[in-house]
């Protein structure tokens, strides 16, 4: 019997497929990437590149496999010659004085969030478990200490479940060289000792009973309420700020410094981001309007939070499908 003659990939077939399979391609290139941003510029150069690749696809993938593997080298071109993204605990120890001065640093290749109104958008809904969990904060961190060949490899061994062949295909090296790519990216994870910061599969009841918690104790300004849904050894990060805090003996001290200007300034939103829960960040400015400032993402473990990070970039918050300005009425979805 003769093999089936596929049609050919036409412009518009291409738009339909990369259509369906756009999201998906974005969290691939996040979790290769680091950023949200860059992850977009990715994909719409992957588009670009298919575009132009158009009369070389032959069928012997699917166009989804083609896609992906046009958006795992057009990431390991942008990286090449890029710093790895970090987050403030991966550049030093916690500063022990609540009282420290806290500044930002724009020069430094910083690590970002990825809203989970991405995920819930990326091919099939069965997946969306699997990659919750494949965008883990803690884990998009231990992925930028690997080399950018190394890291795709193992992403699309671990998360897209390739076959060593594919692989090969898509990096241009031999099938023994795949195996030992992976390797070292595994040793080189263990030795990061993820285990401490793996997360469970989210008890959704229990995380919005929490998050409402913090929510109502952090826009009061009540450090008491706080205390009781946080871990002692509780740390507090905030992007682009190199200053980072670990444990309730200061960073309690330091958000009580910076409650002061609370008195009904802030408000914040819950939501979900990398896979955790998430709140989205308002700010009143001079002219009394409720603005976008930030996201915070949040590490929920054995039902307290152990760590919060913020993210200071008003364009997450409408990533994360919040107006620009606060709206007492705005519908929140916390599925």
């Amino acid at each position: 019997m003769s093999a089936e003659v596929l049609p050919p990939l036409t412009t518009g077939r291409l738009q339909d497929e990369f259509g369906l399979l756009r999201d998906g391609l974005v969290v691939h290139c996040y979790q290769l990437t680091g950023s949200y941003p860059d992850a977009e510029d990715a994909v719409q150069e992957t588009y670009l590149r298919a575009v132009r690749g158009l009369a070389g696809f032959e069928g012997r993938s699917s166009v989804k496999t083609w896609l992906y593997r046009i958006a795992t080298n057009t990431c390991i071109t942008a990286l090449t010659h890029r710093s790895r993204r970090v987050l403030p605990a991966g550049l030093g120890a916690p500063a022990t004085d609540p009282g420290v001065h806290v500044y930002s640093d724009e020069s430094i290749a910083w690590l970002g969030p990825l809203p989970d109104a991405v995920l819930s958008r990326a091919d099939e809904p069965g997946e969306v478990v699997v990659l919750r969990e494949s965008v883990r904060l803690a884990l998009i961190a231990a992925l930028q200490y690997l080399p950018v060949r190394q890291r795709a490899a193992l992403l699309l061994r671990e998360v897209l479940s390739w076959s060593a062949a594919e692989i090969a295909e898509t990096l241009d090296v031999s099938v023994p060289a795949v195996k030992s790519l992976l390797q070292r990216a595994r040793r080189r994870l263990d030795e990061l000792d993820l285990e401490g910061e793996r997360l469970e599969s989210p008890d959704l009841e229990l995380e919005r009973v929490l998050l409402d918690r913090y929510i109502t104790a952090f826009e009061a300004g009540d450090s008491a309420a706080i205390r009781q849904v946080i871990h002692d050894d509780f740390s507090l990060e905030a992007v682009p700020h190199p200053v980072w805090f670990q444990g309730v003996h200061v960073c309690i001290p330091f958000l009580e410094r910076n409650f002061s200007s609370r008195n009904g300034n802030v408000r914040m939103l819950p939501t979900r981001a990398n896979g955790q829960p998430a709140m989205a960040g308002y700010r009143r400015d001079d002219d009394g309007v409720l603005r976008a400032e930030c996201l915070w993402v949040l590490t929920l473990v054995d039902g307290r939070f152990s760590r919060a990070t913020k993210f200071e970039d008003p364009d997450l918050v409408t990533a994360a499908g919040f107006p620009v300005q606060y709206s007492e009425t705005f519908p929140v979805d916390r599925s």
